[in-house]
């Protein structure tokens, strides 16, 4: 008699294809690691759980001015969709910064930017690697189809994150690590070939229990548990939104003049206290931790343009930086002026 569940030769034959998949994906995380990726894991793909509340975040109008948000929502709740006959997906994260990496220098007259935007482009840094990947599995495994994303495709990238180990999604919806925190950047592969996550790959569970430092801590009020309203955050009033930021918001905006980190820098998942592991990616070493507010007050287009080359910032339009300065400089102009007279017409670390 075969044994219920499965057995034979039919059995024998899946258990094979299983097998192979497991074997595969191994080979594929092996290569992850050795380009220089964090972290790396694999899913199926299939469709998003949580479609009902992304199509419910559309509706409230929470993505504000970020269009973008609501089309392709379609592929968006299905990663299926980005290549026809899509079987698995290969998520990456690289780290940005170090745990305990929590506290600035802070400098007068100064604008701060977030701290993923302080060295070079992710976007480049990451899908060059991952169109490497793509070549090299392509060539390997003749007739699967690879598509790389990172950041611009209409796609889940935390929940998949999730799903592939990589990390639970915390309550300020940003992807934790338990070993690294969440200074992480993601990246992914979605690809016709299938892939079974190995034995070794981490199953993510959820480790923000009672916590809502980042809750507390948001000086807009923009996060709830497992939500953000975009309308409300530092980081897409000074990225995304083009328009006049109301005036409630400046004072709460503090130096900060591209991004936040204040949700990441609360998080006790980031303390300094929790051993360290990894290391953050060359490609990301501090260039710039801000500008000089009345430096940027004063730019012209081609200042911008120099001084954001190869980084992240240069999405931020010149209109947008000089709104973000002024406010900035609203904030901290007292002190800047008076510790700027102390040092003689210089800046000083405060």
């Amino acid at each position: 008699m075969v044994p219920r569940g499965g057995g034979g030769q039919g059995g024998r034959v899946g258990l094979r294809v299983k097998a192979a998949a497991r074997e595969r994906a191994q080979q594929v995380l092996e290569r992850c690691r050795a380009l220089g990726f964090a972290a790396a894991g694999v899913c199926a793909a299939e469709p998003s759980r949580f479609a009902g509340q992304y199509q419910a975040w559309i509706e409230r109008g929470e993505h504000g001015t970020m269009a973008y948000m609501g089309k392709n929502v379609d592929v968006r709740l299905d990663v299926r969709l980005m290549i026809e006959g899509a079987r698995s997906v290969v998520m990456v994260a690289d780290q940005y910064a170090l745990r305990g990496d929590v506290e600035d220098e802070r400098r007068a007259g100064f604008g701060r930017v977030a701290r993923y935007a302080r060295g070079d482009d992710y976007h480049d840094v990451i899908k060059k690697r991952l169109h490497a990947l793509c070549d090299e599995l392509a060539a390997a495994h003749p007739g699967e189809q690879f598509r790389a994303f990172v950041d611009t495709a209409p796609v889940l990238e935390r929940e998949l994150a999730a799903r592939c180990g990589i990390g639970w999604q915390g309550k300020h919806t940003l992807t934790i690590n338990p070993a690294l925190g969440s200074y992480l950047l993601l990246g992914g592969i979605v690809t016709t070939m299938e892939l079974e996550p190995p034995p070794q790959q981490a199953v993510v569970t959820d480790h923000c229990g009672t916590c809502t430092r980042c809750i507390d801590a948001c000086p807009t009020q923009a996060i709830r548990p497992y939500g953000v309203n975009a309308t409300r955050c530092i980081s897409y009033l000074t990225i995304e939104y083009r328009g006049e930021i109301r005036q409630e918001f400046h004072r709460a905006m503090g130096d900060w003049i591209f991004g936040c980190d204040i949700c990441q820098e609360v998080c006790p998942h980031n303390s300094a206290r929790r051993e360290q592991r990894g290391g953050v990616h060359p490609a990301y070493a501090v260039k710039r931790t801000g500008f000089d507010l009345l430096e940027v007050l004063g730019w012209t287009e081609e200042d911008r343009r120099a001084a954001f080359k190869g980084s992240s910032m240069k999405r931020a339009k010149l209109e947008m930086m000089k709104r973000n300065a002024a406010i900035a400089a609203e904030n901290v102009g007292p002190k800047m002026t008076e510790q700027r007279r102390g040092a003689g017409g210089g800046c000083q670390a405060e």
